[in-house]
């Protein structure tokens, strides 16, 4: 199910006007477009004769470029991203994602160095030992013990006067990321999925690129669960779908408890209370009026097996909506996990945040 611009155009042109080459309008459109390369290169051509991309732009020559670059390829369906075309995607909606949260304070010392850092310094400082990294080292501290030392300014600095800044590993982490792709995620003309796989994108890609050592899943979920790999991330479409957020977590459990890493956590981006299980027996039961006792304790029963295996659960809320507000406090407290609620505008920023601050911390049981 594709999201039709109506409400939202003028944030939608707004978005667009900022974007000044060729290649980012294309990946920007892509993702709204469910990766459907024939349809947002249409689309291109619709917004170029309505104005709203550069007259001066040649979108034959530019199509020509996607194909001579790799971006897309040519099928029997008519064109199709490649691999190197996805991860660019993903690659842009990161740029993108750091470059909002840098402009407004939030991504400043998020990051590790590229390539990933294992360890994190601390403000304690000790002795320095044979085989300490040189980067730990407190030049202030050790000039200072020098000079009380040799009583003197000659600067002449022992092994004995280092010190170095005690540091803590970074200990690796499984995730699954669960987004929800029930109908209300495109309901009233406002879409909130476009944003939630912009962030899953970006999301993927930082955990690719800066922590290699993680391992992240990614898990739909609408009347079932179903895992995807990241390679399908910018295909992602909502349905007309119930939520059945216990199929999510049981689901993302189950992925998890294969893993062998010591964090393990599940991130979970929704816009609605619960409103649908499958029993046992294999019966479904619907309900999409208020909080049905029924779902709502089966869904629970989830957080609840999932704190047992340490299993964390973050919810990102991405609207106001009571109903949810009331179960995810619920689902909070007997996880014992975190909850927020976002704007779509900046949901990224809170998933990277707490991705970052929280990673090194160990769940409790």
């Amino acid at each position: 199910m594709r999201f039709l611009y109506s409400q939202w155009d003028d944030e939608f042109y707004a978005h667009l006007k900022q974007l000044t080459d060729l290649l980012s309008i294309f990946n920007f459109l892509l993702v709204r477009m469910n990766g459907d390369v024939e349809e947002t290169l249409r689309l291109m051509e619709k917004l170029q004769r309505e104005g709203m991309i550069d007259s001066n732009y040649d979108l034959g020559e530019f199509k020509k470029q996607l194909e001579q670059s790799r971006i897309v390829r040519e099928t029997k369906a008519g064109l199709k991203l490649t691999s190197k075309g996805e991860q660019n995607i993903r690659q842009d909606a990161f740029e993108l994602m750091f470059k909002k949260m840098k402009s407004s304070g939030k991504g400043q010392h998020l990051l590790p160095y590229e390539g990933g850092s294992s360890e994190e310094s601390l403000p304690e400082k000790r002795s320095y030992k044979f085989g300490d990294n040189y980067q730990s080292v407190d030049f202030n501290s050790s000039l200072l013990n020098s000079i009380v030392r040799s009583n003197n300014f000659d600067f002449n600095i022992s092994e004995n006067d280092l010190e170095v800044f005690e540091s803590e590993k970074s200990t690796s982490c499984a995730t699954v990321l669960m987004i929800d792709i029930s109908h209300s995620m495109i309901l009233y003309g406002e879409d909130r999925i476009t944003p939630a796989k912009k962030v899953a994108l970006a999301f993927t890609e930082l955990i690719l690129t800066k922590y290699p050592k993680d391992d992240l899943s990614i898990v739909l979920f609408g009347d079932n669960a179903q895992e995807v790999q990241i390679k399908d991330l910018p295909y992602i479409a909502v349905g007309p779908y119930y939520t059945n957020t216990q199929a999510g977590l049981r689901l993302a459990r189950q992925i998890l408890m294969t893993r062998k890493h010591v964090n393990k956590q599940i991130f979970m981006i929704t816009d609605g209370k619960p409103s649908m299980i499958i029993r046992s027996n294999g019966q479904v039961y619907r309900n999409p009026a208020g909080l049905d006792p029924l779902i709502v304790n089966r869904t629970l029963d989830e957080a609840v097996v999932c704190r047992k295996k340490r299993i964390t659960i973050t919810t990102f809320m991405v609207t106001d909506d009571t109903y949810l507000q009331t179960f995810v406090k619920k689902l909070t407290e007997l996880n014992r996990g975190r909850a927020y609620f976002s704007s779509v505008d900046n949901l990224g920023s809170y998933v990277i945040w707490d991705f970052v601050t929280n990673r090194r911390k160990r769940p409790k049981g």
